[in-house]
């Protein structure tokens, strides 16, 4: 067995820059190189085969990096740009949207709204759906896709939509007087 000293002589430069270009920063390259090494240190006992101590403290500084971004992810902040304080455009025409979007599930053919509930309202698989309506699930896609049509149908009387290039929806505005769901 290899001992700690000849690891770090042997490996401490390599495992540095490798650890680097992964996180970007020196700093942080450091703190993971020092936590590596602890583990190098604390479970040196459990290698059993000493020519393949390569391969062994690359695993761990890989997974020594791994737990980094997991345990980062979480807390990294939002820049400022992405702030919640500041509301994207997008996201409220999308809220209000929705809005209008329930009463008019509930101006569907019966049984176009039952469908429609349950798939896209309460969230059930479109199998659980079809097995609920006694229906084919060939059946319940079919009803889905003319209840979407139709809801998308009434949207647009109620509305004339502005999209970005990407197809989403950014802002609207309501283009008819007699439509009191928007």
């Amino acid at each position: 067995m290899e001992n700690i000293e000849h690891i770090w002589t042997n490996y401490q430069a390599k495992l540095h820059s490798f650890i680097q270009s992964r996180v970007g920063d020196p700093t942080t390259a450091d703190d993971i190189l020092q936590d590596v090494f602890l583990t190098i240190y604390s479970k040196i006992g459990t290698l059993k085969d000493s020519r393949k101590i390569q391969s062994w403290i690359y695993q761990i500084t890989r997974n020594k990096i791994i737990d980094y971004y997991r345990s980062h992810k979480k807390m990294d902040e939002l820049p400022e740009s992405l702030s919640t304080q500041d509301t994207n455009p997008e996201d409220e025409a999308l809220e209000e949207i929705s809005r209008c979007v329930l009463p008019m599930i509930h101006n569907l053919p019966p049984h176009y709204r039952e469908t429609i509930m349950l798939s896209e309202i309460e969230g059930y698989k479109q199998k659980d759906v079809a097995l609920k309506q006694g229906l084919s699930l060939p059946g319940v896609k079919k009803r889905i896709q003319r209840g979407r049509a139709m809801i998308k149908d009434m949207l647009l009387e109620c509305c004339r939509f502005e999209f970005d290039r990407r197809g989403s929806v950014i802002d609207y505005e309501n283009i008819n007087s007699q439509c009191n769901d928007c």
